[in-house]
């Protein structure tokens, strides 16, 4: 962590699953200041309060910025004077952008570029955008929003010198803030079957830890303009859905109730267009900038045809986890740890 020795970081939508994952890994680092920007004043004080009572030596770290990205103005007031940034503020939930595009336009695509002007005008050193994996070949709203934030990123990361601007894309994370297995918990422990939209399904799996070591890895080895994506694991959903039960109420009901509103059957990190310039560095793909220019008129005469042969990676031909190994990995998360102590 010595690149953050002294240092700010602000994390926008700070409040949300990430910034607690990246408090908690940063807290008790030699890191100088963490700022947590986010509109919701109530899961502000939460945090602070939780952090005040369980890290109270370091707590005084955090400070904490009401605002939105969506208002340029607030997200300036609370950038002056930031080394770096982690931008993980968004609207997520697919159904609920089905019906309000435009809200997901406003925060993803224009809330983004507030942050990345305020950040090349302020001269933030590096900033790191969260993307998803329904930004590749979206078919719902939330994923064209995102896609959009990522070309966002790119042009941007063209007109700065001085402003590093990577984009990092993963999958669904287990035990995120309104996500699937929270709900079918709730749904065990209410004595409801638990509802799976379809049981063939496939959706890369990861955790908040690793959502985090993405986002660090993009920040130590990330070029501006870069997208970064990590190779995950996938399951389906039944696989997921039966380790959930397995372990909270073996036998339990699992009822099928349909697709929702703009899901996909699965789900895809890299595209085959982008595998004609990926590098795959191990664990990990790199897809960086194309910084070719606006005049075209020389490819009718001169071209290239280097191609990188890779495929397209997603949630059907990645690594499928079986019962057993699916429920080692969420016996790994702190959060079903301690759903499992509740009597």
């Amino acid at each position: 962590m010595s690149q953050f020795e002294d240092k700010t970081l602000l994390i926008t939508g700070g409040t949300g699953s990430f910034g607690n994952a990246v408090l908690r890994r940063f807290l008790d680092t030699d890191i100088g200041e963490i700022r947590v920007f986010s509109r919701d004043e109530k899961k502000q004080d939460d945090m602070r309060h939780q952090f005040q009572a369980t890290m109270p030596e370091v707590a005084e770290k955090i400070r904490y910025y009401i605002g939105d990205v969506r208002d340029i103005g607030s997200v300036k007031d609370a950038m002056r004077g930031v080394d770096y940034i982690f931008h993980a503020a968004a609207l997520k939930q697919v159904p609920s952008c089905e019906f309000f595009p435009m809200e997901a336009v406003k925060t993803n695509v224009i809330g983004t570029d507030n942050v990345l002007t305020a950040a090349i005008e302020l001269g933030v050193k590096s900033v790191i955008c969260l993307s998803t994996d329904k930004a590749a070949y979206p078919v719902n709203a939330m994923g064209t929003s995102k896609a959009m934030m990522e070309k966002v990123v790119v042009a941007k990361s063209r007109t700065t010198k001085n402003t590093r601007i990577c984009c990092t894309r993963y999958g669904n994370v287990l035990c995120s803030r309104g996500s699937v297995v929270p709900l079918w918990i709730d749904q065990i422990r209410a004595g409801k079957p638990i509802t799976i939209t379809e049981p063939s399904m496939t959706r890369f799996i990861m955790s908040l830890e690793e959502a985090v070591d993405l986002v660090l890895f993009a920040f130590e080895n990330g070029e501006s303009g870069d997208i970064l994506v990590q190779k995950a694991p996938a399951c389906t959903i039944e696989t997921l859905a039966k380790a959930v039960t397995e372990l909270f109420a073996p036998g339990h009901e699992i009822r099928v109730i349909g697709i929702r509103h703009g899901e996909k059957m699965y789900e895809t990190l890299l595209t085959d267009e982008e595998c004609e310039h990926a590098v795959d560095l191990g664990g990990f793909y790199r897809v960086p900038c194309d910084k070719r220019g606006l005049n075209y008129d020389k490819y009718f005469k001169e071209g290239s045809v280097d191609r990188v042969h890779l495929s397209a990676f997603n949630s059907s031909n990645t690594e499928q986890l079986t019962v057993e190994q699916v429920k080692r990995k969420l016996l790994t998360l702190d959060y079903i740890r301690e759903e499992l102590s509740v009597k």
